[in-house]
């Protein structure tokens, strides 16, 4: 019986650098003890003192040292095992321990065997975190997890004087057909991102295309506008160029023909024109229609003068309807007025 419980501790434990009851050291009455380490001793069958580092003193034959403990942090590898998720998918998990003695005294007489006792305990406490986390989140949360186990330890073993300052997951071995499904699931995912990315892309670039269809309309409906108004503005300042010209010679004309033989000139210039417009004739259509006395130069230009003579007279009359009457009476016509209007009527 002894030799099976002591198989299935060397099963479950590995090998330390400092078994807590093996190679206990002989009382010779002077003992060195080593740095790092802690030797319970034992005066006839009861707890007597704890020696520390250095040079020690004991009573041979009475004296008697039962523990030695290491003070060192010990590495323990948890054996592999199986746990359950929340979701019912069976994991296989092994981790590391990691320990040191605090209270050689506890270590010594609060547990038979501290390391099997820790080992034992981390190992249930894995299981039971396990079955509180769903399979996706064992993968995302195994730092949490790791704390959760260790503060579990830390509170159990208190009273062994054994304190655990980390616990690390080394592997998490998955089912073939979950590992499956969960390749299948990542390729997926992937798809989808890039099925996203690619919709995305054709979305901003439709959007970057229309925002610059939208800007080149409206340039080129402003720039249109701008073309309209400077031709506007052109065509604007050319008619009032224009008009000032036409006005500036109009004063210029009846500043001459005020002036001594300005009838003279005006007969001239007219009759020039009149010569111009005859050397025309006949030069856009055939179809003319020419007074019978075309020849008579004299005759047009005594015309021409005529109605300039009229419309002259008749300003002459609107300016003195215009003006207030005089208190003069107005005197009659004089002959040389009376001989030009019979000369107009004629």
């Amino acid at each position: 019986m002894l030799c099976s419980q002591q198989l299935k501790h060397s099963a479950w434990l590995a090998p330390a650098p400092h078994r807590l009851n093996s190679g206990l050291p002989v009382n010779i009455g002077v003992l060195f003890v080593p740095q790092q380490e802690a030797w319970v001793v034992e005066r006839m069958g009861k707890f007597h003192r704890i020696l520390e580092p250095g040079l020690n003193f004991l009573i041979p034959l009475l004296d008697r040292i039962h523990y030695v403990q290491s003070l060192k942090e010990i590495v323990i590898n948890v054996p592999q095992q199986s746990a359950v998720t929340l979701d019912n998918v069976t994991l296989q998990i092994d981790g590391v321990l990691y320990l040191w003695v605090m209270d050689p005294y506890k270590a010594s007489y609060g547990v038979e065997d501290p390391e099997y006792a820790v080992t034992q305990l981390a190992q249930t406490t894995m299981r039971s975190e396990l079955g509180k986390l769903s399979l996706d989140r064992v993968f995302r949360e195994r730092e949490s997890l790791n704390a959760n186990i260790v503060d579990a330890i830390n509170q159990a073993s208190d009273c062994w004087g054994i304190r655990c300052p980390r616990y690390e997951i080394k592997d998490i071995h998955v089912p073939p057909h979950v590992k499956e499904s969960m390749q299948m699931q990542v390729e997926a995912e992937r798809r989808k991102r890039a099925t996203v990315l690619e919709s995305e892309g054709t979305w901003e670039s439709a959007i970057n295309v229309a925002e610059g269809q939208k800007q080149a309309q409206i340039l080129a409906s402003e720039a249109e506008e701008a073309e309209q108004i400077n031709k506007a503005a052109g065509k604007a300042s050319a008619m009032l160029v224009k008009a000032r010209a036409k006005a500036e010679a109009i004063q210029l004309l009846a500043a001459a023909l005020a002036q001594q033989h300005g009838n003279a000139a005006a007969s001239l210039s007219v009759a020039e024109q009149y010569v111009s417009a005859f050397s025309k004739l006949a030069k856009d259509s055939n179809t003319i229609l020419l007074p019978a006395n075309t020849g008579d130069v004299t005759n047009m230009v005594a015309q021409a003068l005529g109605i300039y003579t009229t419309l002259t007279k008749l300003q002459a009359v609107k300016t003195q309807d215009e003006m207030p009457p005089a208190c003069e009476d107005p005197q009659p016509p004089t002959m040389e007025v009376l001989k030009a209007e019979q000369a107009n009527s004629s």
